[in-house]
Formats: structure tokens, C-alpha cells, sequence
């Protein structure tokens, strides 16, 4: 299969926002075991910001875009050198992909997005995909590299989606506010009361949250693969999603002809 793995904020670093080594070394670890299976595994990877700010002069998030922005710069090295070293001691390869708005908004930009991740995947290389958090604004302000994901999932025609965060799932409600909230393993149908359980923001170090899933959902869907979520704090939880085990919440893909990207963002 050709699974797009998406990290959350909250899975890689601590509250501090200081890069959770224990939980990254996992992570890299289940990933190139899983691409030594035969597998081509990409990686959508939060936590530029958060990580910039762990290593900045503040001693909290940035509220401004040019102080959020300066803040990714600073991370995305460190996230990136991270990955390469960990990558490296399983003898795998990765590449670079930053993203704005604008590359799937014009034909010509879209065609070379794609056509290097293919190439990228081709070569056995592990793409670690990230919006251009430095020079974009839209995604900074909204948060939803969820959405990302998808998008990025249905360009290289992945097989699964699989968004790992600080949650196990879809509920009812929020079980952080209600322990009696049940919790829903599988979705068939992303019907508008499913919609209704997205709920607000995220963890504090994450800016996504339910609803940006759920939304990612749908275009994963619609896209002819199935997505899950799952809670990251255990990365190995990977084996069991691919395994078709269940873990998490798996929204179901839809059989029929993928909409457009108009009509789904």
C-alpha cells in the first residue's frame, strides 16, 4: 500500500514544546520497518512552530503571524535534521516537500507537486511533507494541516490516510469533558450529524482539532481511500491500523468517482 502518515504538534514534542524524543525515534522507527515491508510511506509532520518556539526567546506560541512564522523558521530546521538522522540509521532516504495554497491552485504548480512525489516514492525516498509555514498565512491562522494531509494524500493516490494525534478517536462528545462519551471505531458514512461531533481546537501545542479531521475525512473518502485516526502517543499503533486492525476510528472509502478539489475544500 502507499500510506500518508500525518503527525500532530501535540504527538511530537512535550508541553514545554521541546522535541519528544521517545515518541519521534518510535515513530521514524515503525515507519521504516513498514516501508522495509514493501510499503511506500509518506509523512505529513506538524510541529515547525511549536518546535521553533522551544528553541526561540519567548516563553510561549506567538500570537502574530510574522512571530509564528519566524518561529517555523527556526523549527522546520530542526525538524527536518531530526528525521534525516533518525531516517539515516534505518538506511532510508527522506525529502523536503513545503507546501503553500498556491501549489494546488495552478495546474502547472499542482503537475510538479505531483510529479516529484511520485518521482520521490519511485526512488524510495520517504517524503516529509509540511505546509511552507514561513511565507504562507492562511494555514497559520486557520491551523488545519489536517486538511493538508488529505489533500496531499489524494495527490500521490495514496491507499490510506492515517492522522496521528492526542486522541484516540472519534466520540460522541468530547470524553475530556464527558467520561461517558462512547467512542465510534468505524465510519461508513460522513452523514451531518458525524460533522456535528467536530467540536472546537485542539491540545494547546496543536492548533487542529476534530472538525479539521473530520474534514480531512471527507476528502479522503471521496477519494477512494480510507483514513484513520488514532492517538500517536503509541507510533507502533501504525502496525496495527495497517494490519487492518481495529484501532482508532476508520472512516470507510467511497467507491464511487472522486469529486473535484473544488467541490471538496
Amino acid at each position: 500500500m502507499r500510506i500518508a502518515v500525518k503527525v500532530g504538534t501535540s504527538t511530537l514534542t512535550h508541553e514545554s514544546g521541546k522535541l519528544n524524543i521517545r515518541h519521534m525515534e518510535e515513530l521514524v522507527k515503525t515507519i521504516s520497518d513498514l516501508q522495509n515491508a514493501g510499503h511506500e510511506m509518506m509523512l505529513i509532520s506538524s510541529g515547525a512552530i511549536a518546535m521553533g518556539v522551544g528553541r526561540l526567546p519567548v516563553e510561549s506560541m506567538p500570537s502574530d503571524i510574522p512571530g509564528k512564522q519566524a518561529a517555523a523558521a527556526v523549527g522546520q530546521c530542526e525538524l527536518i535534521q531530526t528525521y534525516d538522522r533518525l531516517f539515516s540509521e534505518y538506511n532510508h532516504v527522506v525529502g523536503q516537500i513545503l507546501i503553500t495554497k498556491e501549489d494546488f491552485d495552478y495546474e502547472d504548480r499542482f503537475t510538479n507537486l505531483t510529479n516529484t512525489l511520485f518521482r520521490l516514492l519511485k526512488y524510495k525516498v520517504i517524503p516529509i511533507i509540511n505546509e511552507n509555514d514561513t511565507v504562507e498565512t492562511a494555514e497559520i491562522a486557520v491551523g488545519d494541516n489536517d486538511t493538508l494531509s488529505a489533500v496531499v494524500a489524494r495527490a500521490a493516490e495514496a491507499d490510506l490516510l492515517i492522522l496521528l494525534s492526542d486522541i484516540d478517536g472519534l466520540y460522541t462528545e468530547d470524553p475530556r469533558n464527558n467520561p461517558n462519551s462512547r467512542f465510534i471505531s468505524q465510519v461508513e458514512e460522513i452523514t451531518p450529524e458525524i460533522e456535528g461531533l467536530g467540536g472546537g481546537a485542539g491540545s494547546r501545542r496543536g492548533t487542529g482539532g476534530m472538525r479539521t479531521k473530520l474534514n480531512a475525512a471527507k476528502i479522503a473518502v471521496n477519494s477512494g481511500m480510507d483514513m484513520v485516526i488514532a492517538n500517536g502517543r503509541r507510533p507502533g499503533i501504525l502496525y496495527d491500523i495497517v494490519a487492518g486492525k481495529r484501532v482508532g476510528t476508520r472512516f470507510i472509502k467511497k467507491d464511487n468517482k472522486p469529486a473535484s478539489f473544488e467541490e471538496e475544500i
